[in-house]
């Protein structure tokens, strides 16, 4: 019996850059208060004092701030931790992931 050669080629190539980033954005409302905005900060971004305090007066001010950029995954899993947390506690902070 013959034996067959069997080749197998692969054409093109695989562009492997950074994972692309998203702004995690709080945003403002009448209802959550600038201490529990600047405790969530802090205990699910990781931000000290004074980043969460800067953090919160822009949202209160502004009306929106931008809290870091993540890779999606991230940015979506603190997203989700830091609505849980609120929910919780009864308010209804919106936070949104958008692009960079």
């Amino acid at each position: 019996m013959a034996q067959e050669q069997i080749s197998i080629r692969q054409q093109g190539s695989v562009n492997i850059g950074r994972p692309r980033k998203y702004s995690v954005i709080f945003h403002n409302d009448d209802f959550t208060t600038m201490d529990f905005v600047v405790k969530v900060l802090k205990d699910v971004f990781y931000k000290s004092e004074v980043e969460a305090v800067s953090i919160m007066m822009d949202v209160h001010k502004k009306g929106v701030g931008v809290v870091g950029s993540y890779p999606y995954d991230l940015a979506l899993t603190k997203k989700d931790r830091a609505i849980e947390m609120a929910r919780e506690e009864g308010f209804p902070l919106r936070i949104t992931v958008q692009p960079i």
